[in-house]
């Protein structure tokens, strides 16, 4: 090895996420199927269907652990109510929420207070959380009238973006 170059380490994508069981992914997908899709779209699976709390990025494989460590915060179970259909800019089909239960803002806000503690940047825009139900779809019409989604929320997810479109998204960690 080079003593002038660093050592290659392997990089990882990660995220904080609420991941969707079973039971929300079946609402989830009631939902979806109430939508008309343009040709083109791209439906995202029902095992790929989360709500980002803080996009994590690349991150060397030995830094993970560390990581895991520091993000296990205080956490409250709560439920989440998805009444939203909309289209986002850039095709983004979503269905987001009305109103942010007090449980997830608080989570949302100790996760940002963790990851600053770690040096790692967090995004500076309002938290709205969406779970995308599809891309390239600025053509969709969303429904006009729909049950929403209850989402009962007994924990969140550290999870690897795995690059594989058979599984897109792996849970590394679970807490709660």
């Amino acid at each position: 090895m080079d003593p002038g170059k660093p050592p290659v380490t392997r990089k990882q994508r990660l995220f904080l996420a609420l991941v969707a069981d079973e039971p929300v992914q079946s609402q989830l997908n009631a939902h979806a199927k109430q939508w008309t899709w343009p040709a083109g779209c791209v439906p995202c699976l029902p095992a790929d269907w989360h709500i980002t709390l803080h996009f994590i990025g690349a991150m060397d494989a030995d830094r993970v652990e560390r990581l895991a460590a520091g993000v296990a915060v205080p956490f409250q179970p709560f439920e989440l109510v998805l009444d939203q259909s909309l289209l986002w800019p850039h095709g983004l089909a979503i269905l987001g929420a009305t109103v942010v239960p007090p449980p997830l803002r608080a989570l949302y806000e100790r996760l940002g207070a963790a990851l600053r503690g770690l040096d790692v940047p967090v995004e500076s825009r309002p938290y709205q959380p969406h779970v995308t139900l599809a891309r390239h779809a600025g053509a969709a019409i969303p429904p006009t009238a729909f049950a929403p989604v209850r989402w009962p929320v007994p924990a969140y997810a550290l999870v690897l973006s795995t690059g594989d479109r058979q599984q897109r998204y792996r849970v590394i960690h679970q807490y709660g």
